[in-house]
């Protein structure tokens, strides 16, 4: 399918290739604060409606959907909801969920890691957003993918395989991106929505090569330091482990702070689709950075043309995508019914989801850690109806 957003560019001085905003370059002498909570009421909205989320969530812990879950709802710059429920670890010893409890983000990774960096450098004029991959990769241009661009990795166009075999990974990073690198295509890029790992591994690569650093670094240098995201990272602290949720098992032991998806872990536990870890109120303070333009207090992580390009719908062949963001595809169970055309947002294997509405001033986070402990949990639907109270919880319109 033709792409009929392929026209848009950066405009103003992102076009010229100006350097907004970069590593080194002046920042905000301090990280701006938490999100202040608030009574709902004082955000525009019910706390009757918002109430309905209790029930939402205790019916889903009621038939194992999870084991327990932290939801936060966002409106006009400020927290108005903020609750654990349930329990953080089940086995081999019960403890309960907490508000600050550190959860991996699994797939969020894909739009709050990688996409954001991306983004920084087509901001910055080091990444034209139409650049082939191979032009930064050369070794990727085999086997048809010579053509595959940026644009077309964030929007999961570019034709290569979901997964590699997990093989592919054992035996160190530097064999594994050879591997990929001589994957063959099994679309022809730009036609088809395929939604793909292996692309965000090959874009977490890219922002290596253009950077000079590695993902996680150059993350935490543009994005989560700026805007004080002190509990967002790759490779947790021992602190953030110790208060993080359990997922699996892996070798005989339980996965606490450790990336449980197999091919991050493969890599070292950093890799452009999962590996990210976070806590809500982290969280809400990047969401709000999108709300408001790709800024936070005195931190600028991305000029608002950036922003809107990020949050451009683009129609691929089976709904709409933005760049590194879900809008309305298959893979939309996890959005709220109510939320309006400019919503976008993403879910993550673990049973994590987060979608932002600037035209209802609105998000919502919701992380569980629903594979614990047998990987049974199934969350999507249940997000979703969440984000849908959240929505009808509005009693007036933002700005009033």
């Amino acid at each position: 399918m033709v792409n009929r957003f392929s026209h848009l560019v950066i405009p103003g001085v992102l076009a010229a290739g100006v350097i907004a905003i970069g590593p080194g370059l002046p920042r905000a002498e301090a990280a701006p604060p938490a999100l202040e909570v608030v009574d709902p009421q004082a955000a525009g909205l019910s706390v009757e409606r918002l109430g309905h989320i209790d029930a939402v969530v205790a019916e889903g812990i009621s038939r194992g959907q999870m084991p327990g879950c932290v939801v936060l709802v966002g409106a006009r710059g400020r927290i108005a909801w903020l609750k654990a429920y349930g329990s953080r670890r089940l086995v081999p010893d019960p403890a309960p969920m907490s508000t600050d409890t550190v959860f991996d983000l699994a797939s969020l990774t894909k739009p709050i890691a990688t996409a954001t960096c991306v983004m920084t450098l087509i901001e910055q004029g080091r990444l034209p957003i139409d650049d082939p991959i191979a032009r930064h990769i050369p070794e990727f241009a085999v086997n048809g993918k010579d053509t595959i661009t940026v644009r077309q990795l964030l929007t999961h166009q570019g034709g290569v395989i979901p997964d590699n075999p997990l093989r592919d990974f054992q035996d160190g990073p530097q064999l594994a991106f050879e591997r990929i690198h001589q994957l063959k295509l099994t679309a022809e890029p730009g036609t088809k929505f395929i939604y793909s790992d292996v692309g965000f591994l090959v874009l977490g690569e890219l922002v290596e090569r253009v950077s000079g650093q590695p993902l996680d670094k150059y993350a935490q240098a543009t994005i989560f330091e700026p805007l004080g995201m002190t509990e967002t990272m790759f490779l947790p602290t021992e602190p953030l482990r110790v208060r993080a949720a359990v997922t699996q098992q892996r070798d005989g032991r339980w996965m606490q702070g450790e990336v449980h998806d197999p091919r991050s872990f493969e890599l070292g536990g950093v890799a452009g689709h999962a590996g990210l870890f976070s806590t809500a109120a982290d969280l809400a303070k990047y969401a709000q950075m999108l709300i408001n333009g790709g800024q936070l207090g005195g931190a600028r992580v991305l000029c608002q043309e950036t922003v809107a390009l990020m949050r451009t719908p683009v129609e691929v062949s089976s709904g709409l995508r933005a760049l590194g963001w879900d809008v309305r595809t298959g893979y939309s169970s996890n959005r709220g019914d109510l939320f309006s055309d400019q919503a976008f947002g993403h879910g993550g294997f673990t049973g994590t989801a987060i979608w932002i509405d600037p035209q209802l001033d609105l998000f919502v986070i919701f992380l569980s850690n629903r594979v614990h402990p047998e990987g049974k949990g199934a969350v999507n639907a249940l997000a979703g109806r969440i984000g849908t109270i959240a929505a009808a919880s509005i009693f007036c319109s933002p700005g009033e």
